[in-house]
């Protein structure tokens, strides 16, 4: 009888956790970050979400906005002014900043982080202090130059967790900054506290921790670019020579399934081999390329619980991709509606102008996909 209480117990916490592993499942983020001959850091990510389409915009943040952070009993929260104008993309028809790069080259970007993400208990004594977990990329990217800066200030900061009601929950979030010198931390809130890791790979997905996929980074130390030599096998008086079937023996063993740790695996391996590239232009290319091995088709793994009527017009579940070139302060994306990839240049944006508002552009004028017909005319 007790085992069979356990059972019961094991099958009801199990319950309480499906939508939380669902809205897991539908995720996968995936950003990365490369160095060019020049020094130039660029940085890539998709934005997979297969649940329905966040309608994300282009927002144009200029110095001096005035923001105010939310409080979970709807006091205001911390006010802060933007000390750095900021190009990002956010969700939802809302100021939450997914994405972006602010005008010093900072790069920040906000992946979901379910079941692990666990943020300090409001004290509504600190409101002043306070905002909440989707509103830290804004306070990053309007507030920091550099990594160090980031580290130093989020101290000051309390970020806790409000239930959003396009999500019916408290957004469980962690973050990546890179700076302009290629320096990279990734920020998370464990066990109600603030952990900020230094992050030597550049790279980051979703769940567990980011010390967890450090440490199983290890299990594949044996993956290699270079293509593993033919094998002979002595049998007798004769040899035989085992050599490989085709390109890619080097990433035997290289999990390609779309769960986070393999995702990470997966990101690590292809940014320690890829090609060399001059400048951050053909950087751009490079980024954008490896990305392209992480884009997840719409159905593929939202599981049984995603609701169709949800997903009207929508054509992937990795809705965008971004790219950004720190050193020149140039911002790239495309969408699944649209592969042609579109730039916004920061140093032609005047971020002292109109300081009252963020100014929105549409990321698609219009959903459908630039194609060039080049059939000869006869």
């Amino acid at each position: 009888m007790n085992q069979f209480k356990k059972i019961a117990k094991k099958i009801g916490l199990i319950s309480l956790l499906a939508p939380a592993l669902h809205v897991g499942a539908v995720l996968a983020c995936t950003s990365i970050a490369l160095e060019a001959q020049d020094g130039a850091v660029v940085y890539g990510r998709t934005m997979e979400w297969g649940t329905f389409d966040l309608h994300s915009r282009v927002a144009i943040i200029p110095r001096g906005y005035e923001f105010e952070g939310s409080t979970p009993d709807g006091k205001p929260g911390m006010r802060w002014k933007a000390k750095y104008g900021a190009v990002a993309l956010d969700a939802i028809q809302k100021d939450y900043m997914m994405d972006g790069m602010n005008e010093q080259g900072l790069v920040v970007g906000l992946l979901y982080h379910p079941g692990v993400a666990k943020y300090p208990e409001y004290n509504p004594s600190n409101s002043d202090h306070t905002i909440g977990s989707l509103e830290i990329a804004n306070y990053v990217l309007t507030s920091f130059s550099t990594v160090d800066e980031v580290k130093e200030g989020l101290d000051k900061v309390q970020v806790v967790g409000i239930i959003e009601p396009a999500l019916g929950i408290e957004a469980p979030i962690h973050l990546t900054v890179i700076d302009a010198s290629g320096k990279a931390i990734v920020v998370e809130y464990l066990n109600g506290k603030l952990a900020i890791f230094d992050n030597p790979t550049r790279a980051l997905t979703n769940s567990p921790s980011f010390d967890w996929h450090m440490t199983n980074l290890r299990n594949y130390i044996n993956l290699t670019g270079a293509a593993l030599p033919t094998k002979t096998l002595v049998r007798g008086s004769e040899d035989v020579d085992l050599a490989p079937i085709g390109a890619g023996t080097g990433f035997l063993n290289l999990p390609g399934d779309f769960t986070p740790p393999s995702r990470f695996i997966r990101a690590v391996a292809f940014t320690e081999t890829a090609r060399e590239t001059a400048d951050a232009d053909e950087t751009v290319y490079e980024v954008l390329r490896i990305m392209d091995n992480f884009n997840l088709p719409l159905g593929a793994a939202e599981g049984p619980a995603a609701e169709s009527g949800k997903l009207d017009g929508m054509r992937s579940s990795t809705i965008w991709t971004s790219a950004a070139d720190s050193k020149n302060l140039k911002y790239y994306y495309h969408t699944q509606h649209n592969r042609k990839v579109r730039m916004i240049d920061l140093n032609n944006i005047d971020f002292s102008a109109n300081n009252s508002h963020i100014q929105h552009l549409e990321l698609d004028v219009r959903k459908v996909q630039e194609i060039d017909d080049i059939t000869p005319i006869n």
